[in-house]
């Protein structure tokens, strides 16, 4: 197993006990300090836990947005003077399908026009209070925001729009997009806290009105109308946390506050210190769950970054951006295990160098772009005719090179004429360039004695002698 999976193993292992660990020592001493246990653990860790279920479904939303607002179908849409509403309408239905999205939506800053999956809703009058969302969304400094609000031109119900600003090549804002999330999944949350844990949950605005609860559980119109709640408005509408305890009906209550930067809402959790005594065998094992919930998606996060950085070094380790085959470093690695298997088993080894002739011709005369695509379709041409166990990399510019293991100097000198008539009869590079393309070879052979450098010269001399000689032939050294 490699070193860092042995790392992220230790880490998983380390996360896990430490979890159980703490988790069972709680549970031990909850026994005798319940009551300290829901003001220090249960309740701040029952307000994370709703905290990570938001973020964890607005997550994939949130990417999808950015997708939408960086898709260069939809700058280009956006920018151009007479824009196809259909084109843009199709494309808000394919995101909605393909990711089962309540609502996909974009607004073009030229227009102003509102268009969702289901067409052209409306044209934003700018003086209309319920455009506000838009005007002020193109205020502030952030790219992105999270608004809940009303829409019936959507949804007859509360829904939460994923907001992403639109930026040309000058960074000015030429529309808005997203897509909107309906908020029964925090209701469904919300009714599982109360049954399973007892715990009253109620988000709030700035203003102290009731903006998100449970269907038919709640009690609070708003802070102000609450006698209960209205002494302690301005802990509950603060960006710092805070532990109330409260009476109510002679049973004493604990209320637990917490700011959701990403809803610009105020949550709070209520929770009758009785009713948790009785049920403490099960928020523990709540607790228990969610820690190693959490330790599950923390190893499976590292786990997927640990592979993405491993394939991205590999490829710009070993791959050559635009060829996609070997380049020199990787090649020159592979060289040197074959030379000491040749030295050891005495075994043939050969080198093929290629160098294209008049390759600045074709980046004068045609351009970069062509070269570059005659530089693919070449080492394309090479991958496809030679041995699996062959290999070949691009050395630099118009400059290839090709390893045969187990080949001697007459294998690879027909190879070298294979590859160079497959180089001039290749219908595809005549099309593009009007005539065939030719190439020098240069071939050679290990050697006793040979190391790295010397082998490596001898294919390239070998190959500057056939530039030299008139070009397009093969020469062995």
């Amino acid at each position: 197993m490699k070193a860092k999976y042995k790392t992220l193993v230790k880490i998983s292992l380390f996360l896990t006990i430490l979890a159980m660990l703490i988790t069972t020592i709680n549970y031990y001493i909850s026994i005798q300090t319940s009551e300290k246990q829901l003001k220090t653990v249960s309740l701040p860790l029952s307000l994370d836990n709703i905290y990570t279920e938001i973020q964890k479904n607005i997550l994939q939303p949130y990417l999808i947005s950015s997708m939408m607002a960086n898709d260069t179908f939809v700058k280009s849409w956006l920018e151009k003077p007479d824009q196809d509403d259909q084109k843009i309408v199709n494309y808000l239905r394919a995101i909605k399908e393909k990711y089962h999205i309540f609502n996909t939506f974009l607004v073009s800053a030229k227009t102003k026009n509102y268009y969702t999956q289901a067409g052209l809703i409306e044209k934003l009058d700018l003086n209309n209070t319920k455009t506000k969302w838009y005007t002020d969304f193109l205020k502030i400094q952030n790219i992105h925001e999270i608004n809940i609000d009303f829409n019936k031109k959507i949804s007859s119900s509360l829904t939460i729009f994923i907001n992403y600003k639109i930026l040309n090549n000058k960074n000015s804002t030429i529309g808005v997009t997203g897509v909107a999330i309906k908020t029964t999944y925090i209701n469904k949350m919300l009714k599982k806290f109360r049954e399973k844990y007892n715990f009253k949950v109620t988000f709030f605005n700035k203003q102290g009105k009731t903006i998100l609860s449970e269907q038919d559980h709640n009690n609070y119109k708003s802070i102000d109308t609450s006698p209960l709640l209205k002494p302690y408005y301005k802990k509950i509408i603060s960006k710092e946390s805070h532990l109330l305890e409260v009476k109510k009906n002679n049973e004493r209550y604990l209320i637990h506050t917490k700011y959701i930067k990403d809803l610009n809402l105020y949550l709070m959790v209520e929770v009758k210190l009785s009713t948790y005594t009785n049920n403490l065998k099960t928020i523990l094992l709540f607790n228990l769950l969610s820690a190693l919930a959490i330790v599950v998606f923390i190893v499976i996060v590292l786990y997927r970054i640990i592979q993405q950085h491993s394939k991205k070094l590999e490829t710009l380790a070993f791959y050559d951006p635009l060829t996609q085959i070997y380049n020199r470093r990787y090649f020159e690695t592979s060289l040197l295990g074959q030379i000491a298997i040749s030295k050891r088993y005495k075994s043939n080894l050969s080198v093929i160098f290629i160098d294209i002739d008049n390759f600045k011709y074709i980046n004068d005369s045609k351009g970069h772009d062509i070269g570059d695509e005659i530089l693919i379709i070449i080492a394309k041409i090479f991958k496809e005719n030679i041995r699996e166990i062959d290999m070949v990399a691009r050395w630099g510019g118009e400059e290839f090179i090709i390893l045969l293991p187990y080949s001697d100097i007459k294998e690879a000198t027909q190879v070298a004429h294979k590859l160079k008539n497959r180089l001039e009869n290749y219908t595809k590079i005549k099309t593009i360039l009007s005539y065939a393309l030719k190439a020098s070879f240069g071939v050679t052979q290990y050697k006793e004695g040979d190391d790295l450098d010397t082998i490596i010269k001898r294919a390239d001399d070998a190959m500057y002698i056939s530039k030299k000689n008139g070009k397009n032939r093969v020469t062995i050294l």
